[in-house]
């Protein structure tokens, strides 16, 4: 099929029928070694898809969750960084690996990009840990193997961001690429972006346009061409990280980068004090007070949003979009939660009436510049409703997860598991048979209580 929905041809008739369909999903996109992060549109591995995907395997094999991590973990680079795609031998994707021009820096065998995404994965390696641990037997055992052996490499991941991209003092996370965000073309990043001016490059052909024809649901050639200058200045210095802050025309401080960081080293400092490194794990925790911390000083008292900042100008970047809710994942403010809960089901949020399904889009329903059906301008993403409800309802909020849990679940009824959805019409978009809208699909129904 294309990556274009019809939207008849998929209605799952009950929840049963969902997890049949999900499960379908992931085994359809797994070549052994990966689960790809899309059939046709995305046949690689995508650093946070793989987490996300991995929690959804583990409700059916925790041996199979953790080979999706190691494979993940296996393309570590030197420097500690994860990079955001591990590439398949599958063809047709652009920019692959020769555009990217990462062999030789990468570690030998390892086809990838040069950047990373962001870092959820400890938060979903605990949860999956808390999964087998709880199953006990050979599940358990398992996963005790893996965080002994693995641990210290997810901890130099965060050593990695913490000295090479939030080492100022700001408790932020410094970002080069939009691409790094996960949020691609997010309005959020619209003012780095327009000072990017892209010199001589070679030319291009998108594979991304051919398999989505509606161009609306994608980013514009104009903004395609910056996302591949940026590329370009990082390949003529090597993805070296000490040269990037000074050839870099994005340099923007990620609000909630830094807070899936903040709650993800709370998360592998749980892991770590679990086999005995409680050095680490007392480091892991100084960087989530810390990155908790530049979070919350991010938020503007009028707003009540979370801001990002521009490095380059030293201004703060405060529009409407789903970023602003960085704090749900790791303030500990009372006060600064409740607010924030406040607007998130506000008339601008998921209390806007004319949704099909109470779900935060991913910028604000009255914003001016809303796109609802072009990728992170807009449309809702199913994998974002999950991650968000998860971490209320690790505050101890089972009423606010519970009810995103329904709201979620009758999403994706329609039974494609698209990449997201228009949230006025509730139309599915982007690639379908998403593997990390599947596998969330798979977390919402183990839910005690679920189909």
């Amino acid at each position: 099929m294309t990556a274009e929905a019809d939207a008849t041809r998929y209605p799952v008739r009950d929840l049963a029928d969902m997890g049949r369909r999900a499960r379908d999903v992931l085994a359809a996109n797994d070549l052994g070694t990966m689960v790809t992060a899309a059939p046709n549109l995305y046949p690689h591995m995508w650093s946070w898809d793989a987490a996300f995907v991995a929690t959804g395997l583990s409700t059916m094999s925790v041996e199979r969750a953790l080979q999706e991590l190691d494979h993940l973990i296996a393309a570590q680079w030197k420097s500690g960084m994860i990079p955001h795609i591990v590439f398949s031998d599958v063809p047709g994707y652009f920019p692959d690996v020769e555009r990217w021009g990462t062999r030789g820096v990468s570690p030998e065998g390892v086809q990838s990009s040069g950047i990373c995404q962001p870092p959820v994965h400890a938060t979903l390696l605990r949860r999956i840990v808390e999964r087998a641990t709880a199953a006990g037997g050979g599940d358990a055992r398992l996963a005790e193997d893996f965080i002994r052996r693995t641990l210290p490499q997810w901890i130099r991941w965060h050593a990695w961001l913490r000295g090479s991209r939030g080492a100022d003092g700001s408790g932020l996370l410094t970002i080069y690429h939009g691409w790094e965000s996960g949020m691609d073309n997010s309005p959020r990043f619209d003012g780095p972006y327009s000072r990017v001016r892209p010199g001589d490059m070679e030319p291009f052909v998108r594979m991304d346009t051919l398999k989505v024809t509606d161009r609306s649901q994608r980013p514009s050639d104009e903004e395609y061409a910056r996302y591949l200058w940026l590329v370009k200045q990082m390949a003529d210095v090597r993805f070296d990280d000490a040269r990037l802050p000074d050839v870099m025309d994005f340099q923007v401080k990620d609000v909630f980068m830094s807070a899936i960081f903040a709650a993800a080293n709370e998360d592998l400092a749980v892991l770590a004090e679990h086999i005995g490194l409680r050095g680490d794990a007392a480091r892991l925790r100084e960087w989530a007070r810390e990155f908790r911390d530049g979070v919350d000083a991010s938020v503007d008292e009028g707003t009540g949003l979370a801001r990002d900042r521009d490095v380059l100008t030293g201004e703060w970047i405060g529009l409407p979009t789903m970023a602003g809710f960085a704090p749900l994942i790791s303030t500990a403010d009372g006060p600064l939660l409740r607010r924030q809960l406040e607007i998130f089901e506000g008339p601008d949020w998921t209390g806007d009436p004319r949704l099909a399904f109470p779900l935060p889009a991913s910028t604000s329903t009255t914003y001016g510049g809303l796109r609802p059906r072009q990728y992170w301008r807009g449309p809702v993403w199913p994998v974002m409703n999950w991650y968000l409800a998860e971490c209320l309802r690790r505050r101890g909020d089972d009423m606010r997860y519970r009810r995103l849990r329904e709201a979620s679940l009758a999403q994706l009824m329609e039974g494609h598991f698209a990449e997201y959805y228009e949230p006025f019409t509730g139309e599915p978009l982007g690639s379908m048979d998403q593997s990390w809208t599947a596998a969330v699909a798979l977390e919402w129904l183990a839910d005690p209580g679920g189909g």
